[in-house]
């Protein structure tokens, strides 16, 4: 089984024997990490964390409002495009329960950080991201993997019309340009999903959302001239895309997609479907804890620092089942995402090629 195919469909009696043998593979893993005691909340973790965050953004607009109408901005629009990679790293856990164990308090914080803080709507991004916690990598399920400019399967490149065929035929080349859009992407959508049934509270995910734009826009055409103000949204807007990308790109892309009708467990299901990334404390800060993605996507609960026991618990259990688990480096992660969505592209490239 190569990482890029789709994971067979399994015969009537294939599913038998899963739910006969598999049933239980999950809750001996769980019954494991619980014993070690890695589902506790770990409060001081994220004081200390959610502080520092709050220092870095406090700082980045003290330093806006000192240097005024000067190109130095530039230098704080790179600092504060990491810092907002961060506060989206923080509404992930809030939405997760991680942070608290209550839902008004993780929804409160998430509305916070999320819609007024980001300008990102909460309600919207929580149900897509359930979604895809759900179903990873399932074609028809996993809103992370429908087509829309980037096609993720072939299937969906032989459908691909208009843009997204054009996009599609070299979306390998095009994908760290157009994550450069992700960060305003995010912002259009959220004002759009207002509208939906997705959003329980519009009408004050409206209010937050307009509030941050206000003050972020006009904050930047207060202090600085409009050629800079321009260019300072163009940097923190494009290298918080960027981030962000970077961090959920190597999670899912380029793992088996799953197709309709094919029967996994949990636990398979959200194993094969996610790659972990190593590379140390470093990788650990820059990617929120999320390089641990399989241990995530097994207990979305868990607080972030608990996920690196996790990983060597999960890890060694899944060799005890024969369950393939992948991990490698952050760059690594980055090719083997590029490699596929070359190789899924290459429908659109065949009678050009040809």
């Amino acid at each position: 089984m190569t990482k890029s195919m789709a994971l067979p469909v399994a015969p009537s009696t294939q599913r038998e024997h899963q739910e006969k043998t598999r049933g239980s593979d999950f809750s001996e893993l769980s019954r494991r990490i619980a014993e070690a005691g890695l589902l506790r909340r770990r409060p001081f973790y994220y004081t200390v964390r959610f502080g520092l965050v709050a220092l870095a953004l406090g700082g980045c607009v003290a330093a806006f409002l000192t240097l005024g109408d000067s190109w130095g901005q530039l230098f704080v629009a790179v600092a504060l495009a990491v810092v907002f990679g961060q506060l989206g790293l923080a509404a992930h856990d809030l939405a997760h329960q991680q942070v608290f164990s209550r839902r008004r308090p993780s929804e409160a914080g998430g509305l916070l950080v999320a819609d007024l803080l980001l300008g990102m709507s909460y309600g919207w991004w929580m149900n897509k991201h359930t979604r895809h916690h759900a179903n990873p990598n399932h074609e028809g399920k996993d809103p992370d993997v429908s087509p829309d400019i980037l096609v993720w399967s072939r299937r969906q490149a032989r459908k691909a019309r208009g843009l997204p065929r054009f996009v599609g035929k070299h979306q390998a080349a095009l994908f760290f340009p157009l994550l450069t859009l992700e960060g305003l992407n995010l912002s259009f959508s959220s004002f759009r999903a207002l509208k939906s049934s997705s959003v329980k509270r519009p009408a004050l995910e409206c209010t937050l959302l307009v509030t941050h734009f206000v003050l972020y826009f006009g904050g930047l055409f207060a202090v600085l001239s409009p050629a800079k103000a321009l260019l300072f949204l163009a940097v923190h807007q494009g290298l918080f895309g960027i981030y962000l990308g970077s961090v959920f790109a190597p999670n899912h892309k380029g793992m088996p997609m799953i197709e309709e009708g094919t029967r996994l467990d949990f636990l398979r299901r959200q194993v094969l479907t996610s790659r972990n990334v190593r590379g140390g404390a470093l990788v650990d800060a820059f990617m929120g804890g999320l390089n641990y993605q399989i241990e995530h996507h097994l207990f979305p609960s868990m607080p972030t620092p608990a996920l690196a026991r996790a990983q060597v618990i999960t890890e060694r259990y899944c060799a005890e089942l024969g369950v393939p688990y992948h991990r490698t480096g952050l760059i690594a992660s980055h090719r083997e995402a590029l490699r596929h969505l070359r190789s899924v592209g290459e429908p659109l490239r065949a009678p050009a090629e040809g």
